[in-house]
């Protein structure tokens, strides 16, 4: 597996059919952007997160060049903290490691490239699936928001994890 940035004229068309729900969705993006992904809207997304945060969006592909991830990634230079963002694999891909290399690699990225103190991402406390993962890789909660969004009747928690750079992998 490596780590390339996301080419914005070419890999959509792999990932816009990854979410199938908009359970899933709402849950990769608290309905930042519109369900099923739209090129247009998720362009717009992207924009707006790199003027605001300066994230970078990326991918993982295997040896042969398929696509197999993607997440968006940013350097807080005042923390010296990086974010990771919107998290996701192909889901015929699922239950096979896949997201833990990613995330591996993602955060050794963060150590190696930008010299980042610790990593840090978000995840609604109702995602139990994505926490597992993200706990597998050495991400530990930081704090939690109760009742921070709102999904149809549901109200979800949100949980800020961190892995510092001393405690990683």
């Amino acid at each position: 597996m490596k780590i390339r940035e996301y080419k914005i004229d070419s890999d959509f068309e792999s990932i816009k059919d990854w979410i199938t729900d908009e359970r899933t969705h709402a849950m990769w993006c608290a309905n930042r952007t519109s369900f099923p992904l739209q090129r247009e809207n998720f362009n717009q997304l992207l924009a707006d997160i790199l003027s605001k945060d300066g994230d970078y969006p990326f991918v993982t592909i295997d040896d042969n060049g398929i696509i197999e991830g993607f997440f968006c990634y940013s350097l807080n230079k005042d923390t010296n903290e990086g974010m990771l963002k919107f998290v996701m694999v192909d889901p015929v891909k699922r239950g096979i490691g896949l997201g833990k290399e990613m995330l591996r690699q993602a955060v050794r990225y963060s150590f190696d490239v930008t010299n980042a103190d610790a990593v840090q991402l978000m995840v609604f406390s109702e995602n139990t699936r994505a926490k597992r993962c993200y706990e597998s890789v050495g991400f530990t909660g930081r704090h939690t928001e109760n009742d921070a969004f709102r999904y149809k009747e549901e109200l979800w928690s949100r949980c800020n994890m961190v892995i510092k750079r001393s405690d990683s992998c």
